[in-house]
């Protein structure tokens, strides 16, 4: 005798909201970093369109203003780094791990830990200036990383890890997201 399979229809209206969830956000120094990160890229840049013959030889002036221009719009691309580093957050629960992250566009992620194989955690040196870590999550099956946790600080993201990968390799229950307190 078989028996049929059971997937009853679940409405809607019923399911809890993602806003209910709190979410924490990252280190208040990520926005800093995103700031510095920027200006490192976009400084240089100025410069060497103001110092470096472009077509034409152009005259000095123009040649300025067009190196102002460029590192015009490097502030603001950082001062925009600076208001979306500081809305990204991120949730722990018993069962899926969520990061949220965007300006205009926002974005959020829920990664289910029982899909998590492997977890890392990455800082280059600017991160490392700042006591910053990313979190990095894989499923299986990809080659590279289905959730990338950015702007935790390096005492959240080794707990965070050490949470997630004791969930993986024993199953247990969620004691509730650290926090970032203390930046």
């Amino acid at each position: 005798m078989s028996q049929e399979p059971f997937n009853p229809p679940v409405s809607p209206e019923g399911l809890p909201a993602l806003e209910a969830v709190p979410l924490t956000p990252v280190s208040p120094r990520f926005a800093p970093y995103r700031v510095l990160g920027t200006m490192l890229f976009w400084m240089p840049l100025a410069v060497a369109v103001a110092l470096l013959p472009v077509g034409p030889e152009l005259p000095w002036p123009v040649r300025a203003a067009l190196g102002g221009a460029v590192l015009l719009v490097g502030v603001g691309v950082a001062v925009l780094a600076a208001i979306e580093a500081r809305r990204r957050a991120f949730g722990l629960r018993q069962e899926d791990v969520i990061y949220s992250s965007g300006l205009l566009v926002r974005r959020t992620t829920i990664l289910p830990v029982c899909r998590i194989q492997h977890v890392e955690t990455v800082s280059g040196p600017l991160e490392r200036l700042f006591g910053l870590v990313r979190l990095t999550c894989f499923t299986a099956g990809g080659s590279s990383a289905d959730l990338v946790m950015a702007g935790l600080r390096s005492e959240t993201a080794d707990r965070l890890r050490q949470h997630l990968l004791h969930r993986i390799r024993e199953g247990s229950t969620a004691d509730g997201p650290p926090t970032d307190d203390n930046p």
